[in-house]
Parts: structure tokens; C-alpha cells; sequence
């Protein structure tokens, strides 16, 4: 099956499930049309990878080209909207679906897509129930495909997906949306990474793409920025043994330049709308560290003033356990070991901030318990292990040089 065409239907999908909910399809039934729709597509014969179906323009048998993509998936998937009808007893609506069935042509230009984005992400939904019809609805990907993503049997992905779809089902489909929820689920996506036979990372930041297209807005540009910063570094951030690398100890050489370029061009021409955000404010943060030719010549002075910032917009305590490691960097471990103090000891991290700080400050033995400390509460294996190294880099180093300060 051709690929670029399979991507092509896929980024089609949120504007075709609004054509069949427009003709009269409720949400939940369009949008497993338009996933029966996609599978059939997926299935195509090699040779009819490019062909359109029969009763649309041109027919496989014919091997004629498929001249248009998204005619093509309005017509199979408001056929299999009829079929699911017909299977499902609705006897009395069935002449009128048949005569309100469209002639072959070309298919409305109104786009639903900014308008699905805002159903998948309704506030009535748990995160994870938004983040996974986001990528089934709006990414066109499988049920099983999600549910490889997440590390989860497809039963249960499939029993999420259908609970959220339920709960949406009443949500009118022009009721004005929240553009911050749904900048939260892609963020969500992004950061799940890469797992299964689907990049997440790469999924969210085409779906963001997507919705830059459908609204101009600073934070949605914020957003995509600060994804293809970071996305940029993914090479570099593990060792060939699967082990965490720091980012003052990645090899700059393998960060790709030009989604570096691309991130920082976008992030500078959403600050220059003046409608500051957080993810704006993210995004310039990594544009700092990205800049650096080397670890040495990061800007930490204006990394904490841009912390400054985020904590004013976002009053999280996460990002006050970010800016004391840029403080750190910044006025030196004592100021940074200050700006700590201030912090509930039990944030997630706050114990290898810890640690690396009193590193820095000369304080090995503590440094060693904190590392240990926190690679108890690691949330993944991953930075157990760098944590774990870390602890016992320094005690291997207090034994070598005969002991060290206590503190």
C-alpha cells in the first residue's frame, strides 16, 4: 500500500467525519465510518493502491488514479455508514438515507477539522480518554495501534475509546471549544514519545501542525516550536545501551538543525503578536538551550528570566523546581540550593535537583544519598538507571580518594 497516500487519507480524517456528521451521522457512528473506511484503504491490493473504489470517480478494475482523496473517503465512509445503519435494524430511515445519498463529485469545502479537535478534546473527558479519540478521530490511527502506543490490551483501548464517544455523543458539533484543552492533550501525546509501531512524538507534532492550519493562535505556534526543539534533540538523547543522556552531555552534532531553525523561526513570530503563553515561554526556553553551540555557552541569565515568566503565567511548582537549576546554573549552587529551599521536598525530581546541586556545590556524600533517593522514586526505568549510575559514580569516587565531606 502506498504510504504517502495512506498518510494523505489519514490527515483527511477530521474534515471527513464533519461532512458525514453534517449529512446527518452522529459522531460516534461517522467516525467509526471513517476508521472502517481507513482499514479498507489499508487493505487495498498493491495494484489498486492508487485506484478509486466502484461508484466513486474511476474503479479499481479500471487502475485509473485517484484524482480525489477526500471525495474518495467521503463516499466509502458514508457507505459504511448506510451498511452499520441497515445491520443495525434502522429500518424505518433506510429509503431516506438511500435518497439522501450525495451524487459523486466534489465534496464540501467546509473543514470541521479545528471543530473535532475541540469535540476530542472536551472537557468532559479524562486526559487519557481525550488523548486517545484525539488519535483515533482526529489521527486517523487504529484502535490497536493506540493501544500499542500506550502499552495496553486493545480491549481495554477500544472500551476508553467507545466511553468517550459516549460521553461527547450530546455535545453539539458547532458549540465553540477551548483551544488550551486541546494544546494540553497534544502536549500529552508528545510527550508519550515513541512506542508500538507509532511515534507518538512525530504524531503530535503533524496533528499540531494540522491545527495551526485550522486556527492562528501564538500558543498554538508556541506549541508546535517547543515540540520540534525538543523533537530535534531525540537522537542524541540515549546511548546506544537505551541509557538516559543529559543535555550537557548530548553530542550537539546529531541535533537536526533544521527542525531546530524551523522551531525557533515559528516561536519568533508568535512572541512578536505579544500574547505571551507558557507553551511561547517553554518553547523560548529550548530555543536558548538549542542555541548553545556548547553546554558552556548556555544563556542561563535570560533562561531564568524566561522561568520567571512561565511561573508568573502558570504558578507551577514544577517549573519554581526547574528555575532553581537554572538559578544554579546561573548564580551557582548555593543561590540555586536557596531557590530549592523554598519548594515542598515532595515535587517529582525535587530529590535529583537536590542532588545535582549539592554536586556542584562540593558536597559529594550528600549528593550520593540524594541521587539514591531519587532513583527509588524514579518514574521510569530509564532514569533509575542514570540516577543509579550517578549515586554510584560519587561513592566509587569518595572510596578512591579515601572519603569526603559528610555535609
Amino acid at each position: 500500500m502506498d504510504e504517502a497516500l495512506i498518510h494523505r487519507l489519514r490527515s483527511l480524517t477530521p474534515s471527513v467525519i464533519g461532512i458525514l456528521v453534517r449529512r446527518g451521522a452522529d459522531f460516534a457512528a461517522a467516525e467509526d465510518a471513517v476508521q472502517d473506511a481507513l482499514v479498507e484503504a489499508v487493505r487495498a491490493r498493491p495494484a489498486d493502491a492508487s485506484a478509486t473504489p466502484p461508484g466513486a470517480p474511476g474503479s479499481p478494475s479500471a487502475g485509473r488514479p485517484l484524482r480525489d482523496p477526500k471525495g474518495w473517503l467521503v463516499t466509502v465512509a458514508w457507505r459504511k455508514f448506510l451498511d452499520a445503519t441497515r445491520s443495525e435494524a434502522a429500518r424505518r430511515r433506510r429509503e431516506d438515507l438511500l435518497d439522501e445519498q450525495p451524487a459523486p463529485g466534489p465534496v464540501s469545502a467546509v473543514d470541521d477539522t479545528l471543530q473535532l479537535y475541540f469535540l476530542c478534546a472536551h472537557p468532559s473527558l479524562t486526559p487519557s480518554s481525550a488523548v486517545a479519540l484525539t488519535l483515533r478521530a482526529v489521527g486517523g490511527l487504529t484502535t490497536r495501534q493506540i493501544a500499542q502506543a500506550y502499552l495496553v490490551p486493545e480491549a481495554t483501548m477500544a472500551q476508553r475509546i467507545s466511553r468517550a464517544k459516549r460521553t461527547v455523543s450530546g455535545v453539539r458539533f458547532d458549540q465553540p471549544g477551548d483551544v488550551a484543552t486541546v494544546l494540553r492533550v497534544l502536549y500529552l501525546v508528545f510527550n508519550e514519545g515513541y512506542s508500538g509501531d507509532v511515534d507518538l512524538a512525530a504524531e503530535a507534532i503533524r496533528l499540531t501542525r494540522q491545527l495551526a492550519a485550522a486556527v492562528d493562535h501564538p500558543e498554538v505556534a508556541g506549541l508546535l516550536a517547543l515540540m520540534l526543539i525538543h523533537h530535534a534533540r531525540r537522537a542524541s538523547r540515549t546511548a546506544p545501551d537505551g541509557g538516559l543522556v543529559p543535555l550537557a552531555e548530548q553530542d550537539r552534532s546529531r541535533w537536526d538543525t533544521a527542525a531546530i531553525a524551523e522551531g525557533i523561526a515559528i516561536l519568533q513570530a508568535a512572541l512578536a503578536r505579544d500574547r505571551l503563553g507558557e507553551f511561547q515561554a517553554q518553547a523560548a526556553i529550548a530555543a536558548l538551550h538549542a542555541d548553545a553551540p556548547t553546554a558552556e555557552e548556555t544563556d542561563w541569565v535570560q533562561i531564568v528570566e524566561w522561568y520567571d515568566e512561565l511561573a508568573r503565567l502558570t504558578d507551577n511548582p514544577v517549573v519554581r523546581l526547574n528555575r532553581a537549576v537554572a538559578v544554579g546554573e546561573a548564580d551557582g549552587p548555593r543561590a540555586g540550593l536557596a531557590a530549592l529551599a523554598a519548594l515542598d521536598d515532595s515535587l517529582p525530581r525535587h530529590a535529583a535537583v537536590a542532588a545535582y546541586l549539592h554536586e556542584r556545590d562540593g558536597d559529594p556524600a550528600t549528593a550520593a544519598r540524594l541521587y539514591a533517593e531519587a532513583a527509588g522514586k524514579a518514574p521510569n526505568l530509564a532514569e533509575r538507571d542514570y540516577l543509579t549510575r550517578q549515586a554510584a559514580r560519587l561513592n566509587t569516587a569518595r572510596r578512591t580518594a579515601g572519603g569526603g565531606r559528610t555535609g
